[in-house]
């Protein structure tokens, strides 16, 4: 087949897609042969749409010791055949026939043994002229190639393609089949709306055989809206020359408009007829009325700012391997994501199908799809470069009329040449304006700032160097320690809710977008192996769950899951608030809401792999941090002493559809049994797409008299948001004759010896060996694939551990109020302890502190644990007591532990010879063979 001939009617398929339950009964449409049914291939009848996985015709997998994702059970890379016979009847052999297939690889099609050519076409429909077809049977042949060779080097990487995250697989997936026109069809219809203007610009592609004067008529409605309105019926002359040509029209939307946009998605739908000599086409369009630019280093719709609270979505299906191609599926997946107050997604290196953008219209949610590219780009790469423009074309004018589609991006974190991506924008610019353009998400790190060109900055940071610990030019707060000296800001310093990305967006002339935000691990739930009925399988949760076992902790993995999670969320709520508090940011795009089951299995999301609740924070809590309107507290720490005024400065992020004049109601309570101890209200007058200061909360401690945890709690219009905050009182550390402290094993078995209380503080540089490194905040991403990256650049390594958990009863706490799992009070002691692997201890023993794992390890790990050795009584702290003096926190646990060991509460179940702690600090740890994660972005 011509290339001319294929691409005259390459767009058509996004046109004739609408939902029956939308269209008028009658509304007339082309003839169509469903190509759906059992197909031949090589490995015997297979049924399409549908995969090569999902038949189970390839041999079945045999390694199943990969723990870098999840493993195909019967993987097929390679060509293959499909074949299949179809009938013409008498009335149809007069008609056009074209190929139809929604989305597959690249394929070369046979017709009746005769080639009409081939399509590398990956993110969009591919559609062939078949041309005129006799009455009777005829033969069908499709060769679909996925193995490595169909595409340029460099697309393999990307989640359109990496079997990370959708599989590589191989078929045809989505709407499969035979087409018939009259001769003279309507290619495609691209509609350019602007608000306030009655007449939207139109541009039809039309092939046809014959020439004359032709009639379009044009009718239409709103829907998905309370707003009823009719488009004016229009018959418009259209002279038609033979071949295919391009006609621009107005279509006559009325005087009244209803705009597109998140709080309202209103749809128009447009139906067309064409009329000439006899001869009649068809065809009819969605479209909404939208205006979505910047404004500064914001973005606006319909002239209202908005803030982008987005996700990452790397096509994460684990039953099929592949998207949903039905709307339905998509909308429930967009509802899930609303009600955690999300209204953006950034598609990581891949562009979803028709019935993703069908859902995201009708929920509104703002899309960034993406090229299939991670990697290198360079001007002279012309085999690479043809290829992402070709398909960066076909994306725009399949999915260009969706109001959904607000943004797009040439790729994940691309290095090389930025004269050659600026050419590729530039390109796609010219194609269509309808959106906002970069060259790509968090390219070279942010190391290289923003770009000229870029409409939008995704990004990281806004230029600075890699690995170091100046904090200053992040727009996030987490990163691996390859990428952040001590993983960013969350880690690197001390806990206050008064942070922000400031310093970096004043770099920036148009709005930046952080990039990829969170990452923090959540030990996953085993019980999820079980819902793994489909095309994949998570063998390496049963290898990360038998590790686990090894160390006898298989009873705490509940305990894992939920602490972990606990703590994540607090971290997450950590990461969106320094966004909001950021004047002028342009948004967020975390990772993620859900689980990542691939590159090295990154179990950082609030919901599992299949958007299911884990039941660790409910969407009411999070969008209470997470929506468009949000209150904030300003706090310069979480840990006071009892002789000083809480303060608390109370800001407002207002991105909802209006400007609010209403109040804030506040509360200070105890935690334990909740009593309002302070309480006010705060006037509100904030103008929408704003962050404003409302007021200041100022409360003295000093009716604290007891180590307590308090919670200021902020609520307007029903959202409420809240903040933990521990007071201390301010008196010195205990003077104890019963409790000896030592820095020296010797030195406490001696004690023990003779019957002593020992608090054991060991040097740090003596359990070195036998500890992890401390750490406060959960592991980035996954340990395997950061561990590899920091060795391989001589960076430190990150210590890899996810939480403390803890029974917040023990009598111990009487004196240091927590949760099960980290909170902010926990900073400076976790920052400086080295948890010791206690591997070789019982199965029954726990320590008082204990640390959670990461799941390559899972080794037992302590910061504070306790024994009867001999005659004495023996607690261990690998915190560094007596350098987090300084702090109202440090001072407290160091006088917890004192206090709680003079008591007579002080009474260690587990008993100790000496031989046995004494091989407890030099046993030698068996070291997990964790295998190295690929991964495509240079750290240099």
């Amino acid at each position: 087949m011509k290339t001319g001939r294929l691409l005259t009617i390459i767009f058509s398929i996004l046109l004739n897609l609408p939902s029956l339950a939308q269209q008028p009964a009658k509304t007339e449409q082309r003839q169509r042969i469903s190509l759906a049914g059992t197909w031949h291939c090589k490995l015997g009848n297979i049924q399409l749409p549908g995969t090569v996985d999902e038949s189970k015709l390839a041999p079945a997998a045999t390694y199943k010791e990969n723990t870098g994702q999840l493993t195909r059970l019967h993987p097929f890379t390679g060509k293959i055949i499909y074949t299949r016979e179809f009938v013409i009847t008498g009335q149809q052999a007069h008609k056009e026939w074209r190929l139809i297939m929604e989305r597959t690889k690249p394929s070369t099609v046979w017709v009746d043994e005769d080639s009409i050519g081939s399509n590398q076409t990956i993110l969009s429909p591919q559609v062939y002229t078949i041309g005129r077809l006799k009455a009777g049977k005829h033969q069908l042949r499709i060769l679909i190639d996925n193995s490595n060779t169909a595409v340029p080097n460099g697309i393999q990487g990307s989640h359109a393609w990496t079997d990370a995250t959708q599989t590589n697989w191989n078929g045809v997936i989505g709407r499969f089949e035979l087409e018939a026109h009259e001769g003279m069809v309507i290619n495609q219809v691209q509609v350019y709306p602007q608000t306030g203007n009655q007449y939207t610009d139109a541009i039809l592609e039309i092939t046809s055989d014959i020439s004359g004067m032709a009639t379009l008529s044009v009718k239409g409605h709103t829907w998905n809206t309370a707003q009823q309105l009719q488009l004016p019926a229009q018959k418009i002359q259209i002279e038609l020359v033979k071949g295919t040509q391009q006609y621009p029209i107005k279509i006559n939307t009325g005087q009244q408009q209803v705009l597109w946009s998140e709080f309202n998605p209103a749809l128009y739908k447009a139906y067309f007829e064409l009329a000439c000599n006899n001869k009649k086409d068809y065809t009819s369009i969605s479209f909404g009325i939208r205006d979505f630019k910047t404004s500064g280093t914001q973005f606006t719709i319909n002239q209202q700012k908005t803030m982008l609270r987005g996700k990452h979505d790397a096509c994460v299906f684990p039953l099929t391997g592949y998207p949903p191609m039905e709307k339905k599926i998509w909308k429930q997946q967009f509802r899930i994501a609303k009600s955690y107050g999300i209204n953006h997604y950034r598609f990581h290196s891949w562009t979803p199908p028709q019935a993703a953008f069908d859902a995201a219209n009708e929920e509104g949610i703002y899309m960034q799809p993406e090229l299939p590219y991670w990697g290198q780009m360079h001007k002279d790469s012309t085999i690479l470069n043809s290829f992402l423009m070709q398909e960066g074309g076909q994306i725009l004018q399949w999915y260009g009329n969706n109001p959904s589609f607000v943004m797009m991006a040439l790729g994940n974190e691309l290095g090389g040449d930025a004269a050659g991506m600026r050419i590729l924008v530039d390109q796609l610019r010219n194609a269509d304006n309808r959106r906002l353009y970069a060259a790509g998400s968090n390219n070279n790190l942010g190391t290289a700032a923003q770009q000229p060109g870029d409409d939008f900055f995704v990004t990281c940071r806004v230029g600075g160097n890699v690995g170091v610990a100046d904090y200053s030019t992040h727009s996030r707060s987490s990163f691996s320690f390859a990428d952040a000296k001590n993983g960013g800001l969350l880690n690197g310093s001390y806990p206050t809710t008064n942070k922000n990305f400031a310093v970096a967006v004043a770099k920036c002339t148009v709005p930046v977008v952080s990039h990829e935000n969170g990452q923090f691990q959540i030990y996953p739930d085993y019980n999820e192996i079980k819902k793994y009925t489909g095309v994949l399988y998570p063998y390496n949760l049963e290898i990360f769950r038998k590790r686990l076992a090894e160390n006898h902790l298989q009873h705490q993995a509940t305990a894992f899951h939920r602490t972990t999670g606990k703590f994540a969320a607090l971290c997450y709520k950590a990461d969106i608030e320094m966004c909001l508090r950021t004047p002028g940011f342009g948004g967020f795009q975390l990772l993620d809401l859900q689980d990542y089951p691939g590159q090295g299995s990154a179990y950082v999301g609030l919901l599992d792999a299949f958007m299911d609740s884990k039941n660790i924070i409910t969407p009411k809590v999070f969008q209470g941090f997470c929506g468009q309107i949000v209150p904030l507290a300003l706090i310069p720490k979480h840990c006071w002493y009892n002789n000083e005024v809480f303060t608390a400065n109370i800001q407002l992020s207002n991105y909802s559809s209006t400007s609010l004049q209403t109040t804030i109601q506040w509360t200070i309570s105890t935690v334990v049994n909740n009593q309002v101890i302070a309480n006010g209200d705060l006037p509100v007058t904030v103008q929408q797409g704003s962050l404003t200061s409302i007021g200041n909360i100022d409360y003295s401690l000093n009716k604290l008299l007891h180590p307590t945890q308090i919670r200021l709690r902020l609520i307007i219009n029903g959202i409420q948001n809240q903040y933990d905050i521990w007071v201390y009182p301010e008196n010195k550390i205990i003077k104890t004759s019963t409790v000896v402290e030592t820095t020296s094993l010797n030195d406490a078995i001696t004690l023990l010896n003779q019957g002593k209380k020992v608090l054991l503080i060991p040097d740090t540089a003596f359990i070195a060996h036998s500890s992890v490194g401390g750490m406060f905040t959960p592991d980035y991403w996954n340990y395997a694939m950061f561990k590899n990256i920091s060795e391989h650049l001589k960076r430190d390594v990150s210590p890899g551990t996810l939480s403390i958990l803890t029974n917040p009863k023990h009598p111990l706490f009487n004196y240091f109020p927590t949760d099960s799992f980290s909170n902010w009070q926990w900073w400076i002691i976790s920052h400086n302890s080295r948890p010791m692997i206690l591997n070789e201890t019982p199965a029954h023993y726990t320590p008082l502190v204990q640390v959670i794992d990461n799941i390559e390890r899972n080794h037992k790990l302590g910061i504070l644990f306790e024994m009867r050795v001999g005659k004495g009584s023996l607690l261990v702290s690998t915190c560094q007591l007596n350098n987090i003096l300084e702090k109202p926190e440090g001072r407290a646990f160091k006088q917890a532990i004192i206090s709680y060991m003079e008591s007579g509460r002080f009474a260690p179940e587990s008993a100790f010879t000496q031989n046995e702690l004494e091989a407890l600090f030099s046993a030698t740890t068996k070291q997990q063979n964790i295998k190295a994660v690929k991964n495509v972005t240079s750290y240099q």
